[in-house]
């Protein structure tokens, strides 16, 4: 309605009100006086007189209310004149802006409240108030509701006369059309203008909508001050349950009047404190008085009886009052936390793909991001959302039961900590803290989790999806062992050798230890991984790292806390990161191997739905292939063992569901700040890290239970108390299915390699499971008959005619190629390569010295030079070293008498030789490396056995006895 319109109305009524005033009968009985010429006969010159006084002061009124009037017009033109004409669709859609607040319902659906806000609000339909409700509202904001449109004028002349006037008694202009406008179009502001623009709106408003609507509107959108938590509220609706406990649709009488009367002054008349609950009986009062004053209204404009009043003015509306209950925030803080957190991202990466926008693009423009995510949080309080998460009520419900009642935490910790802030030192005490996350495998839905240990006292942080620690040996199984796995670098067989290493680093030198010390030999990477040996793991990263790890496998499996340069260091491949990982992140990464290598990102939102019911996000997982069925099946299988036979054996003690098909890995970090254990299931897959928020070591002395088994008892107990609800899912009766292309082998223990003759005579052959891609196709090469032979000092594997008598060893010995190959060579003692199991096994292999040579001896042709200097004293010979360098050692002859043949009495690696007391004449000879003898040396005689005159010479017809018939018979037994 524009401004000549309604200046043309008020003429209407004026002229309307004129009329009216013409035909009373009053009038008309002066006028009929004065017609009669009475009055004129008697007064003609009072006539006069008085006639020009009154019609002189009836134009100056005339003039004035039309002066007055078109001042008052011009007036609010000019206030108006900025306000655009307001199509039906825009004063809709304003009107109709409840800004309802978000609801949270578990995931089958069971309500559990709002998301924490500033302002409560449910919407509500005027058929669902009823009318009592609807009396008390309008006898009390505006009584002429149903008469007038939009504004009432005398309404307005006396509120601005009370308001000019500064009256004590304001009795307000505004009817409920003009407080909608307010509302839910224009602010609050106290102004002429904003007031002017109010009239013209509500009078425009009540041209398009009927009385109900905007009745309903309002009813929806007026404050109503606090609920029984302390928390704002508005709508009559969020008003009736946060006050009384009941709906809308339920109210009595005085419930009704007290409702009504609370928007005059909310903050004022609500019965709670801003901290929840009654305030006082004096603080209660002022809202009684309130309700009996709408009762009163009610009465005056006969919507009441009296014997109502009465009742309603006796009744006991504070035993009506609801009680203090738990908001969502307090029942589930550590939900309502998270669910707000995911849905406002979900929420704000939907608007920027409205509007073009990737989240990359966001990342990218901090304004950008900022924009979006300030959009999408307004969205989210205003919106009126239900917002399903995946989580079961019953299963949290348990969880929380079972974090807060358990006895083996450890003690807390006292000290002293650096302020990161203002770096000065603080004493603090801290209790050890918790984290756990239960996950459904092929959905990646999180059904359950322990957020922390006390929600109060450490502020709202969520150790489960905030906490980035050291993941420790959890990080083995998803960067190390099944990364070499897949690219067929290691299978569970593989041999390595847990022994003292060292690398060079831009660093300095890095020496891993394990976590226990020791050293293990050369075991196989199914053991290195059951047992969390640290060395093993290492080496095997090493192998890989130069193909970023990280990247290829970590990232796609949602960890994004470690950083780009990260997988250079070997640390990472035994946890040993700069950030840490979550909790949410290392149980959704192994929840990869239960998916067959497809990694289904966890998710604690399931869907998003307007006030219309549209669904406006719906998660739809979308399967990443990471590892291969066969890489999956291999890390689950070895997985298997840490809890048959390693290091997570505590655990069968305690799981009340036996038969479950647990894989699982237990980590501890760096000076024993963290402890964790993660378990795969073919259904679920569960995570648990325990620590000091500080971190600070968690080991404990006094402690009936090691840190590692008091954490394992933890996730125990949050898994049998999921299995009990829920058995099917969290304790079923399958196993992982075992995929096509795993096939099982047999290899030797040493090199991994197929089993030699040599590898099955020591009885090291040993069989595991194999990707098919990956099954050792060469022959073992890491034994060789015939030991070593000592030359020149060093020690030399012997050759195919080397004599036997100058071999050392028991027959089987390490081939020197193999240890080079493998850098073992450099090893003090190469005893370090045996394992503490099956020693009997590997002690059948002979230890050369550590200085073994695998150098190739060329043979010259010639046969080596005699030795030197013979001489006897008492019953020891010595001589001098044969100046050949190929020589091996030494052949002892005897002769009874000179004259007589010599014999092959004895041979020696060394220079000297004792026989025992016998008589005779001696000689020596040496034998290189081929079996060839030197000449003989000179003789030397032992006892009276010369004959008088005569001196045997040396030659070369003695009989040899042993020479090179037992080369050849070492020849023939050598490795195949």
């Amino acid at each position: 309605m524009n401004i000549k319109q309604s200046w043309q109305k008020y003429i209407k009524k004026l002229q309307t009100t004129w009329d009216r005033i013409r035909s009373h009968r009053y009038t008309e009985k002066a006028q009929s006086v004065w017609q009669s010429g009475r009055i004129q006969q008697t007064s003609r010159i009072s006539y006069d007189v008085v006639w020009n006084i009154i019609l002189f002061f009836l134009m100056i009124i005339i003039i004035s209310v039309f002066f007055v009037g078109g001042v008052g017009a011009g007036y609010f033109a000019s206030l108006v004149k900025d306000e655009p004409v307001r199509a039906y669709d825009s004063m809709e859609q304003n009107i109709y802006n409840y800004e309802e607040t978000s609801s949270l319902y578990f995931a089958d659906n069971t309500y559990i409240g709002d998301i924490r806000n500033d302002l409560y609000r449910e919407e509500t339909s005027l058929e669902q108030v009823p009318d009592v409700l609807q009396h008390a509202v309008i006898a009390t904001e505006d009584k002429y509701f149903y008469e007038h449109d939009g504004v009432v004028p005398k309404a307005i002349v006396r509120a601005l006369v009370q308001q000019v006037t500064s009256a004590s008694t304001q009795s307000g202009g505004s009817t409920i059309t003009q407080q909608l406008v307010k509302n839910q179009i224009l602010t609050n502001e106290v102004s002429f203008e904003r007031k002017a623009k109010e009239i013209l709106i509500a009078m425009r408003l009540e041209r398009f909508f009927d009385k109900d609507d905007i009745l309903e509107a309002y009813l929806n959108v007026v404050p109503y001050g606090r609920n029984a938590s302390g928390d704002n509220i508005a709508g009559i609706q969020t008003a009736a349950k946060g006050i009384f406990g009941v709906d809308a649709s339920d109210i009595n009488l005085a419930q009704a009047a007290y409702l009504a009367g609370l928007p005059q002054s909310p903050s004022y008349y609500t019965p709670f404190q801003n901290k929840g609950g009654l305030k006082s009986k004096k603080g209660i009062q002022p809202g009684i008085n309130r309700m009996n004053t709408v009762l009163k209204r009610m009465y005056d404009a006969d919507f009441i009886t009296k014997k109502q009043y009465n009742q309603a003015r006796n009744y006991d509306i504070v035993n009506d009052f609801t009680e203090k209950s738990s908001t969502p925030a307090e029942a589930y803080p550590y939900l309502t936390q998270l669910a707000q957190k995911r849905a406002k991202e979900i929420i704000q990466e939907k608007l920027a793909k409205d509007d073009g926008y990737t989240m990359q693009d966001l990342k990218n423009d901090d304004k950008l991001m900022e924009e979006y995510a300030t959009r999408a949080d307004r969205a989210l309080r205003q919106n009126g959302y239900d917002i399903q998460t995946t989580i079961n009520q019953n299963m949290q419900d348990a969880f929380q039961k079972t974090a807060k009642n358990y006895n083996y935490y450890g003690p807390d910790w006292t000290g002293y900590i650096t302020d990161d802030e203002t770096g000065e030192r603080k004493k603090i005490t801290q209790q050890i803290q918790t984290g756990g996350i239960l996950i459904e495998n092929k959905t990646g839905r999180i059904i359950s989790f322990v957020g922390g240990r006390n929600f109060d006292k450490n502020s709202s942080f969520n150790f489960a999806f905030q906490g980035e620690r050291s993941n420790g040996s959890t990080m083995k199984p998803i960067l190390t062992y099944a990364p070499a796995f897949e690219k067929g670098i290691v299978q569970p067989g593989t041999p390595i050798a847990d022994i003292p290493t060292t690398y060079s680093t831009s660093a300095g030198p890095y020496t891993p230890q394990n976590y226990a010390g020791g050293y293990h030999g050369i075991v196989p990477a199914r053991k290195a991984l059951y047992n969390s040996y640290n060395i093993p793991a290492v080496k095997t990263y090493d192998r890989i790292r130069d193909q970023d790890p990280v990247n290829e496998f970590l990232n796609p499996m949602g960890i994004t806390t470690i950083g780009d340069e990260e997988y250079k260091h070997l640390s990472l491949s035994i946890g040993g990161t700069n950030t840490g990982v979550t909790v949410e992140e290392n149980v959704n990464a192994f929840a990869t191997f239960a998916n067959q290598g497809k990694f289904v990102d966890a998710h604690v939102i399931e869907t998003i739905t307007d006030q219309e019911g549209n669904t406006i996000f719906e998660h739809k997982p979308n399967p990443v292939d990471v590892f291969s069925p066969q890489t999956a099946y291999l890390t689950l299988d070895v997985m298997r063992d840490v809890i048959d036979r390693g290091t997570g054996t505590y655990l069968q003690s305690q799981l009340k569901y036996n038969g479950v098909d647990w894989a699982g890995k237990t980590g501890t970090s760096q000076n024993y700040k963290d402890a964790w254990f993660v378990g795969v299931n073919p259904n679920v897959s569960m995570g648990v890290w325990t620590g000091y928020s500080e971190e600070k070591s968690i080991r404990c002395r006094s402690c009936s239970l090691s840190y590692s088994q008091r954490n394992e008892k933890l996730w125990a107990k949050l898994i049998n108390a999921a299995s009990d609800i829920n058995p099917d899912l969290v304790a079923p009766d399958q196993s992982f299915e075992r995929p096509g292309g795993i096939v099982s082998r047999s290899y030797c223990a040493i090199s991994g390699k197929r089993p030699s003759k040599l590898c099955e005579e020591t009885g090291l052959i040993q069989t595991d499971i194999f990707n098919a891609k990956y099954v050792p196709t060469e022959k073992d090469d890491s034994l060789m008959r015939g030991s070593f032979v000592m030359m020149d000092g060093k020690a030399v594997i012997a050759g195919a005619n080397t004599p036997n008598e100058f071999v050392e060893g028991d027959g089987i010995t390490f081939n020197p190629d193999f240890l080079e190959r493998k850098g073992y060579d450099q090893l003090n003692d190469l005893s370090a390569l045996y394992p503490s199991t099956n020693q009997d096994a590997w002690k059948k292999i002979g230890l050369p010295p550590s200085d073994v040579s695998s150098k190739t001896i060329e043979d010259d042709g010639q046969n080596p030079s005699a030795p030197g200097s013979v001489s006897i004293s008492g019953n020891k010979l010595t001589w001098q070293d044969s100046n050949s360098n190929d020589v091996v050692g030494y052949r002892i002859y005897r002769a009874s008498k000179p004259g007589d043949s010599f014999q092959l009495v004895g041979n020696t690696t060394e220079t000297s030789f004792t026989f025992s007391g016998q008589k005779g004449v001696f000689r020596v000879k040496a034998v290189d490396y081929f079996g060839l003898e030197s000449q003989t040396s000179n003789d030397v005689i032992a006892g009276n056995v010369s004959e008088p005159g005569k001196e045997q010479k040396s030659g070369d017809d003695e009989k040899d006895g042993n020479n090179n018939d037992d080369s050849q018979k070492n020849n023939d037994e050598t490795n195949d």
